[in-house]
């Protein structure tokens, strides 16, 4: 008796350490019968992916990782399906591309007057003097234009006329520039003898009449009369509308397969908020968000908004935005040359180059990343020498991974100069389609061909490409931007802008993964599927590598799944 008492108790300890064992070994998560398209390695013989507290354990055969199962395990059939990383949104505005969502949206808009029907039957539903805000118009995408117009902008009139009691202000689809009613224009004291501010231009007839359109920083113009109207408003009520925004914004990213989003550009008042639903579990993709304020508020203030992987690595802030002009479409992109449209205009300075170098500064003070807004060719070669003059002067510090925000217009001899320091061209595949058929128009044929969205000639240079679609400027879904990365063709008209200028699928893939997780100092997290990295996958209906042009677009978005949680299904 005396020696069955140690052996019932060695039984026991011997089965407790098992079954701790066990439990330890045990997966949260596996996906089994995947097409798994790892980014940056392959795996042979692979169909399976164990995932445990949030992070790929690993990745082998279905036969292995299933052994480590048990009742509690989520098992996610890929039925033979493409299984990639997460797609990384690489420059959007978050909060912006949910009040798109809860605000009058003309992305699909293709006309004057569909906006205006859009805009009367708000009007019909709304109290006198409530504002009324759109976004996504723009003029060159329309099948038809108004007969009275400047530079394909119509007049005011018509839309004035149907909301005569509500002030009415329509983003362009670049954010670049807005569109005003009469009662707007009132409210903010527009008269025919308010001046152009500096960067930016209120389009005007040859009478001098204001037509309602309101370019870059003559936007401004309207700030005070609409945060008047704002504060008017309860703050109870604004907070429920902006996190209303929130949840919509990811709503729309997760069913696209966006499972982390970089922001591109954020007050430090959201910072907080961003943060704060962090910290209380309440985000359900992953942000990395750029800080943007004036140079002057942000001196000796910004370095306090560091942040990096608050709320188990689903917030980090560890980056500046500026920008340096405006938009192509909207004629604000800063040119070396004339637009060939505009004889004599260059485009917009829209920000005080001396504010710029500051802001850079501060960045290299307070070791954040720096993000610079460039679109025309003169912007960008601005950039390149700001960056340059800076790293310079301070070369101890290297791998700072500056990024130039779209990079869409470049002259090929500042193309060497993004690699020799290292920086990154922070890109839109989308916008290059979305754009292609005024390009030309505004920048003539060799500008345009040898200069605009020129991926190959920057990945050739060895380039780092971050991809994105700039939402709400472009619809966030990453397939869009990939198809056009890929074929630089239109969906629609199947018109093809350079194409000698493509990606190849394999290229296409790691600057919407891997490429925008090294932009932003985080391929150590994500961005492949590897043992350690976090479980932040996506699920396809087609093989984007091996499928054919025309089934890119076909492509569903089968499961999303971020940090070991099915975030969205499709039913």
């Amino acid at each position: 008796m005396r020696q069955l008492l140690p052996l019932s108790c060695l039984a026991v300890i011997i089965i407790v350490l098992y079954s701790t064992c066990r439990t330890d070994d045990i997966y949260d998560m596996v996906v089994i019968n995947a097409n798994i398209y790892a980014i940056d390695t392959t795996y042979e013989g692979a169909d399976a992916i164990g995932v445990r507290e949030g992070k790929i354990i690993n990745v082998g055969a279905g036969s292995t990782i299933l052994q480590n199962t048990d009742e509690k395990t989520k098992i996610v059939d890929a039925k033979g399906n493409f299984v990639m990383p997460g797609f990384i949104e690489g420059h959007g505005h978050f909060s912006g591309l949910g009040y798109s969502l809860i605000n009058l949206n003309f992305l699909k808009s293709r006309s004057w007057e569909e906006i205006i029907s859009a805009v009367r039957d708000k009007a019909s539903r709304s109290t006198p003097g409530e504002w009324i805000i759109g976004k996504g118009w723009h003029q060159e995408k329309w099948d038809s234009i108004p007969k009275k117009n400047i530079y394909n902008y119509p007049f005011h009139h018509g839309l004035s006329e149907i909301s005569p009691d509500n002030p009415v202000i329509l983003y362009h689809a670049s954010g670049h520039s807005l569109f005003a009613n009469k009662k707007a224009m009132e409210l903010a004291g527009v008269t025919a003898e308010t001046p152009n501010p500096v960067g930016g231009e209120i389009v005007r007839s040859a009478g001098g009449e204001a037509i309602g359109v309101f370019e870059e920083r003559a936007m401004e113009i309207f700030t005070t009369s609409y945060d008047q109207y704002l504060k008017s408003l309860d703050k109870s009520t604004l907070d429920s509308i902006w996190y209303q925004a929130i949840v919509k914004a990811e709503d729309e990213c997760l069913a696209k397969g966006v499972t982390s989003f970089q922001d591109a550009g954020s007050p430090f008042e959201e910072l907080d908020k961003y943060e704060k639903l962090a910290k209380d579990g309440k985000l359900r993709l992953r942000l990395w968000v750029m800080a943007r304020q004036p140079a002057e508020q942000m001196e000796g203030k910004v370095g306090n908004y560091k942040r990096i992987n608050v709320g188990n690595n689903f917030y980090t802030c560890n980056a500046i935005k500026s920008e340096v002009d405006g938009a192509l479409g909207s004629f604000g992109a800063w040119l070396l040359e004339p637009y060939t449209d505009k004889p004599g205009f260059k485009g917009q300075n829209t920000t005080d180059i001396y504010d710029v170098k500051k802001i850079a500064d501060m960045a290299m003070e307070n070791g954040m990343q720096f993000c610079v807004h460039a679109i025309g060719d003169r912007a960008n070669r601005v950039v390149l020498d700001i960056f340059e003059g800076v790293m310079d002067k301070q070369p101890d510090k290297k791998d700072l991974r500056w990024r130039i925000e779209h990079a869409q217009h470049l002259d090929p001899a500042d193309i060497p100069r993004f690699a020799k320091y290292g920086i990154i061209a922070s890109m839109q595949g989308v916008h290059c389609t979305s754009d292609a058929p005024f390009v030309v128009k505004r920048l003539g044929e060799k500008r345009a061909r040898l200069g605009a969205y020129a991926w190959r000639s920057l990945l050739n240079n060895g380039v780092i490409i971050a991809n994105g679609t700039d939402t709400p400027v472009e619809d966030v879904n990453p397939i869009k931007s990939f198809y056009a990365s890929v074929t630089r063709r239109r969906e629609d008209s199947g018109q093809s802008f350079y194409p000698e200028q493509k990606m190849t699928r394999q290229e296409a893939l790691k600057s919407y993964t891997l490429g925008n997780a090294f932009a932003a100092f985080e391929e150590n997290l994500k961005g492949s599927i590897r043992p350690g990295k976090l479980a932040d996958l996506v699920v396809l209906s087609k093989d984007l590598v091996k499928c054919s042009d025309e089934e890119i677009m076909q492509t569903n978005v089968l499961y999303t799944i971020v940090g070991g949680q099915v975030m969205y299904s499709r039913k």
